[in-house]
């Protein structure tokens, strides 16, 4: 019904879980919120593409519609790499919108891994 039911960041590091990727964040908060593990009426927005373990957890949820900004050739498991929805055993592909403000997207990942380097060194 156009409700924002949640939203997150990456939180790995702070929460010290390599699983604490957003979508993993807000599919779990998602799913406590709807009483229920499967999101059939529910799209997920990203920034980047997911990796192949949220992508088996967006099949797993029943995501209805994913729609991502950038690709991810290093680390995607949608369009690149494990390519989670191509495969015969994946039990759910949802429609696939990559490209959503791509340039905008484009932008703030050039300044945030800008300003980790920055940080890091």
């Amino acid at each position: 019904n156009g409700d924002i039911l949640a939203k997150s960041g990456n939180r790995t590091r702070e929460l010290k879980d390599p699983s604490a990727h957003a979508e993993v964040l807000v599919i779990r908060e998602a799913c406590r919120i709807m009483g229920n593990e499967r999101l059939s009426d529910c799209d997920l927005y990203v920034t980047l593409e997911p990796c192949a373990m949220c992508a088996a957890l967006i099949a797993a949820s029943r995501i209805r519609r994913l729609y991502y900004g950038a690709s991810d050739k290093k680390s995607g498991g949608v369009e690149n790499g494990a390519c989670i929805f191509s495969h015969s055993q994946t039990h759910h592909r949802p429609e696939i919108y990559p490209g959503i403000c791509e340039d905008e997207v484009a932008k703030m990942m050039t300044s945030f891994f800008g300003g980790l380097r920055r940080y890091n060194n």
